[in-house]
């Protein structure tokens, strides 16, 4: 019907039924129904008719009601898509129809429909991205298929805004089903994915083509700024320039690299952490190997350590393949209890949890590297040899840039393009196997000093670093195994037992005037004796020192006596030795010190 040819009607004319009749009689014409349906909506707002909606609506449930085949579809404001509603009106003023009672089943009272289909290229798992507009402008979320379809947990959308009771759960329910299933080869389906990196199908996320993201809204933002802005070679020579010092920022802007190729090696996840004062350009660094993948701006990919346990692991397993960058290590409170995340975030797995409904939640896992920063080292002199031998620390004593400042403003605005490149090249057919051959030369390049788990994040460090140089930066400038070697931890550094061992001299020789010497009273508490060239400390003191420093005072005791430093009963890690005329238990150590045997213990101040 041609727009000429369409009656213009006066306000009182729209309070009868002549235009609604004319509009209902082209029902079966889909194209001249919403042609007649344009005009007629416009002619009823120029004359002030502010109720055209609600009038047609009436109108039609009222031929419904008489037995009228009505073709419902979706005549929302502004809708992303035109479906077929079956019996349901849905207009801008919600979402109803005639029930049996002759009455009316409200779904919604705000214009609310399905808008798409995906599916989690994980999981299997399909969701439904659900659209919505409370007159502030149309919304969007994506919800598990389970969620609407229950009663009670459709509930559970009303957080996001959608106007949903326990009255018109059923209703939104069945309204949604039915919408969903009357247009299921309408609706647009995509894949989609919740977390970064690799997939289960050898792709990269989100370097995967129309890759819709459906995992949680907390995340949407780090999984946003992974994109390409800004200008390729002006990125390049920065970070070339960089490249050209022997700046240990070199080392990080590897490892940033090396966190995709911890999953194609299936080796070991590890952490390469910066500590120093705050002018040394630490947080550059990451900003730096950041901007190989990501936005390193503020409030963007980069997180700190201010956080709970729970969700570092949930946003372990979300960047799953990339790296998961944390800056300002000062910011953790409790140290000793932060080595339990060093081992969480080096295994790769999360905590198994119960479900509220029953059964097990999903545990996340990832396969990275973690890029830490702070004031202070991450590790420390009670930390466990297995925490120790995760970390590769490094000491910023210089300045790690020739102008923080300036490389900081360079990768803030370009930024997303090597990351990209990497992933492509590393797809290519050989590239597998280049990088397990890569690998195992930097493996056994690296020799017998450090241990074999420091090896294996070093070897990773250098196997990226070598393909960046040929794929990325052509420059010649590749690091070599000695640039990294000397960071690494040795065998004897990360022994726990050797250096309670150490620990535990020096807290004893600093109280030896606790101890009976000579037959002389010691000075306050007694500890325990030294004679005959054996220093014996009390089973109770001993396990006191130990606790105290963190150590395990079963597990040392049983290296001493391994390591053959303490004389002890056959079936024991402990002597019996008589201490002010009453035998106690003690740990028995041949010592030869001076020191001791020389001491007066009245002549010792009392401290």
């Amino acid at each position: 019907m041609e727009e000429t040819s369409v009656r213009q009607y006066s306000k009182a004319e729209f309070n009868t039924e002549e235009p609604y009749k004319a509009l209902f009689e082209l029902r079966n014409n889909r194209f001249k129904y919403n042609q007649m349906f344009t005009i007629l909506k416009d002619n009823a707002a120029s004359v002030g008719f502010k109720d055209f909606g609600r009038m047609l609506k009436s109108y039609a449930e009222e031929q419904a009601g008489k037995g009228v085949i009505i073709d419902n579809v979706t005549q929302f404001e502004g809708q992303e898509i035109e479906l077929k509603t079956g019996e349901w009106l849905a207009d801008d003023y919600g979402v109803t129809r005639r029930n049996e009672r002759n009455g009316e089943d409200i779904a919604c009272v705000h214009p609310i429909m399905p808008v798409e289909r995906l599916t989690n290229i994980d999981t299997g798992i399909e969701k439904i991205r659900i659209a919505f507009n409370r007159g502030e402008g149309w919304k969007n979320e994506i919800y598990d298929r389970r969620m609407i379809a229950d009663n009670r947990s459709i509930l559970e959308l009303s957080i996001n805004g959608i106007a949903v009771t326990s009255e018109n759960s059923r209703n939104l329910v069945r309204y949604l089903h039915d919408i969903e299933n009357l247009n299921y080869n309408i609706l647009p389906h995509h894949n989609s994915v919740g977390r970064l990196g690799w997939t289960n199908r050898g792709e990269f996320s989100p370097y995967v083509e129309d890759l819709v993201f459906d995992g949680d809204n907390d995340f949407e933002k780090i999984y946003g700024s992974i994109k390409i802005s800004g200008n390729f070679d002006a990125w390049l020579k920065e970070a070339k320039d960089v490249r050209k010092t022997e700046s240990p920022a070199r080392i990080m802007l590897a490892a940033g690299f090396a966190s995709v190729l911890i999953k194609k090696l299936g080796k070991l996840n590890f952490i390469v952490h910066f500590w120093g004062g705050s002018e040394a350009g630490k947080t550059v660094s990451q900003m730096l190997a950041t901007s190989i993948w990501a936005d390193p701006g503020e409030d963007a990919y980069i997180q700190t350590f201010n956080g709970t346990p729970v969700g570092t692991e949930l946003l372990a397993g979300f960047v799953n393949s990339m790296p998961l960058v944390l800056d300002e290590f000062q910011l953790v409170k409790d140290k000793k209890t932060f080595e339990t995340i060093v081992y969480m975030l080096c295994e790769g797995i999360g905590r198994i949890r119960g479900k509220k409904t029953g059964g097990i939640q999903k545990t996340p896992t990832w396969k990275n590297c973690v890029l830490t920063s702070g004031e202070g080292p991450i590790t420390n002199s009670s930390s466990g040899g297995g925490a120790v031998n995760r970390v590769i620390e490094i000491e910023c004593k210089d300045k790690l840039f020739k102008d923080a400042p300036a490389t900081a403003d360079v990768v803030r605005k370009n930024y997303g393009h090597a990351g990209k490149i990497f992933i492509m090249l590393l797809r290519n057919e050989g590239a597998q196997e280049e990088v397990e051959r890569l690998y195992k030369e930097f493996y056994h390049s690296l020799g017998s000093g450090a241990t074999e788990k420091q090896s294996m994040a070093a070897a990773a460090i250098l196997t990226a670093d070598a393909l960046a140089t040929k794929w990325i930066f052509c420059d010649d400038r590749a690091l070599k195994p000695e640039d990294i070697g000397k960071y690494l931890s040795t065998k004897e550094s990360i022994d726990t037992n050797l250096r309670a061992y150490e620990y535990f001299r020096d807290i004893v020789a600093s109280n030896h005037y606790k101890f009976v010497i000579k037959g002389n009273s010691p000075v306050g508490e007694c500890w325990g004796s030294v004679s005959g060239g054996k220093i014996n400390v009390m089973k109770s003191i001993f396990e006191k020192i130990c606790n105290d420093g963190g150590y395990d005072s079963k597990a040392l005791s049983s290296w001493l006596k391994q390591k053959g430093y303490t004389e002890t009963a056959a079936d024991r890690a402990f002597k019996s030795v008589s201490i002010n005329g009453m035998k106690t238990w003690c740990i028995s150590m041949k010592e030869d010190s001076p020191e001791f045997e020389s001491a007066d213990p009245q002549e010792v101040p009392f401290l």
